[in-house]
């Protein structure tokens, strides 16, 4: 069984005991959390929400919180000698999928 959930504006195909890296939520390491928006469920039945399915979550435990790689914003403009540059860290939940339930 597979379903699609929408977290920090994207969406994620999860199975169960997957690991996923989503924006960061509030809650600390090993506690339980409930992504209610589910958009779709598959497996051996198939439900399509319009635009959420009714009764559908998918629950999870978080591994990990922490930050991604850093990227480098470099602005400049030609012939007037302006150079910035600025680096930014994402903070992400990285969570294991522990359940999918569907009402």
């Amino acid at each position: 069984m597979y379903a699609v959930v929408v977290s920090g504006g994207k969406q994620h195909r999860v199975q169960t005991g997957d690991l996923l890296r989503i924006e960061k939520i509030d809650g600390e390491v090993g506690q339980k959390v409930t992504l209610d928006e589910v958009l779709l469920v598959g497996g051996e039945t198939f439900k399509l929400g319009m635009p959420r399915v009714d009764g559908a979550a998918v629950t999870a435990e978080i591994v990990r919180q922490g930050r991604a790689k850093k990227i480098l914003v470099f602005h400049r403009i030609r012939k007037k000698r302006f150079r910035k540059l600025r680096g930014h860290r994402q903070p992400y939940t990285q969570l294991k999928i522990t359940g999918i339930t569907v009402k």
